[in-house]
């Protein structure tokens, strides 16, 4: 099917408002339900070696827990990437919030390995899902000139919500017995998580998408309510040609972002799949190998991921600073080539034996490792037309969790033969996959900083159109 063209002058008016309360707002909205997101993932890496002591788990047992998470996300973005294109961002903003709010809350019950891997597999669907709206939204929202920054800013909440986690990991592991604190750190995600749904409510649906439904009338209206709160008046302006077309069938959507946009979907997913592997690929192998290696207690292992969580922050700030000044097309793959050069260096500082070497090894890997997936996300979310735009992001987040579900066990074979060097270099090769696949983007793709999204895509209006302008 064709895809349909409508004459707007709504998104050119979003794009010129001036940064207001709206916009701080949704920023902090949807950061915080990032945060949520992070604070979930991280809290079982704080505890892994608790439940791994609890529940008398081998290492490629505790290493499946971060897998059936990852393969939870995998298939919450693939599903609910699709429904936030054909239902709304706004429905997904509080259905994918109360799922997880309420699998975490079982995940805290528990009775042994094999519910744990069932709750976990079912609260990161709603994670999953979050991926999709909550950059989906960000990219339609934000003015061009703010948009990449701003992305990367809620991405930033993440390094936050982890900081917590193993805050909240130190204090309820150190008053409780181990069996009963890591309990509480689940439990108070998912109360966390109803205060973020009240929050949401307020959020308004984007009008960028309410066009592709054909409604107008709702598009302006909320426009105009945006318009009212940020106190500017509605300037005169040409309008333009947007997507008009209305999502299809999953298949169907699939099918299209095959035929019309196959480089950017490549891109979409490779940046992921780097991304996901090299990420929660080292988070997982620093727990389950590196830290036992230099001997550190499993109940000070929290304190590792909240310093080095300190660097992360600082490494998604510095890209920041960035990211809309110098561009997608640099900032993205020096950022993945500079992860996979401190990942390499994790292994010499795990063979000094020295907890403090290993720790800010992992500092400054977690630095460039955050710069490189926070500018990762503002730069798949903005490359896929409207209609197409969160199933784009889904199917992208799907496939990276495929290959990061494995990150673990594989890192953990290649190191009983290979020894902690070798997993550490193949993590580094994964990190080099984001960064050769932005060289065509380089050369052939359209720059994201400034850009208006309208811009960012041609349309194609015919079935053999291809995504060339």
């Amino acid at each position: 099917m064709a895809t349909e063209i409508i004459t707007t002058d709504v998104t050119r008016r979003m794009d010129m408002l001036h940064w207001s309360r709206f916009h701080t707002m949704i920023t902090a909205v949807l950061g915080v339900g990032w945060l949520l997101d992070a604070f979930e993932v991280n809290i079982v890496g704080s505890v892994l070696g608790v439940i791994q002591s609890v529940f008398h788990l081998d290492a490629n047992q505790a290493a499946w827990i971060v897998s059936i998470w990852l393969l939870g996300i995998m298939f919450g973005a693939f599903v609910f990437g699709y429904l936030a294109d054909r239902f709304g961002r706004k429905r997904l903003f509080i259905a994918t919030l109360l799922m997880y709010s309420f699998f975490t809350l079982l995940t805290a019950f528990s009775p042994n390995y094999i519910f744990l891997m069932i709750f976990r597999f079912l609260t990161a669907i709603g994670v999953g899902a979050e991926y999709t709206a909550i950059n989906s939204a960000i990219s339609e929202f934000i003015p061009p000139k703010n948009r990449g920054r701003i992305n990367g800013l809620v991405m930033n909440f993440w390094p936050v919500g982890a900081m917590l986690a193993a805050l909240v990991n130190l204090f309820f592991i150190n008053l409780l017995a181990p069996e009963i604190g890591w309990r509480f750190g689940f439990a108070l995600g998912a109360i966390a998580a109803l205060f973020v749904v009240w929050m949401r409510r307020s959020l308004p649906e984007s009008p960028r998408w309410l066009l592709t439904k054909g409604r107008r009338q709702e598009a302006e209206a909320v426009l105009q309510q945006i318009e009212a709160q940020s106190g500017q008046t509605s300037p005169v302006v040409e309008a333009i040609a947007v997507d008009g077309k209305p999502a299809q069938p999953f298949l169907s959507q699939i099918v299209e972002l095959l035929q019309h946009y196959p480089a950017r979907l490549a891109l979409g997913c490779l940046l992921d799949l780097s991304e996901a592997f090299g990420f929660y690929g080292m988070f997982a192998f620093l727990a389950l190998a590196v830290l036992p290696a230099v001997n550190i207690p499993a109940t000070q292992i929290p304190w590792f991921y909240l310093l080095g969580n300190m660097g992360a922050l600082l490494g998604g700030l510095c890209m920041l600073l960035v990211i809309d000044r110098l561009g997608r097309k640099i900032t993205v793959p020096t950022f993945y080539t500079l992860a996979a050069l401190s990942a390499v260096l994790l292994a010499p500082a795990t063979a000094t034996h020295s907890g403090l070497i290993v720790l800010l090894a992992f500092m400054l890997s977690n630095f460039f490792a955050t710069g490189a997936w926070t500018s990762a996300y503002p730069t798949f979310s903005e490359i896929f037309p409207t209609h197409l735009r969160s199933t784009g992001i889904g199917i992208s987040v799907g496939v990276g969790r495929i290959g990061a579900a494995f990150s673990a066990p594989l890192l953990l074979w290649i190191a009983s033969f290979a020894g902690i060097p070798g997993a550490l270099v193949t993590l580094a090769l994964l990190w080099l996959v984001g960064a050769i696949a932005m060289v065509p983007w380089y050369f052939r793709g359209v720059e994201g900083a400034g850009t208006p999204l309208e811009k960012m895509v041609c349309l194609p209006t015919t079935e053999n159109a291809s995504e060339t302008c």
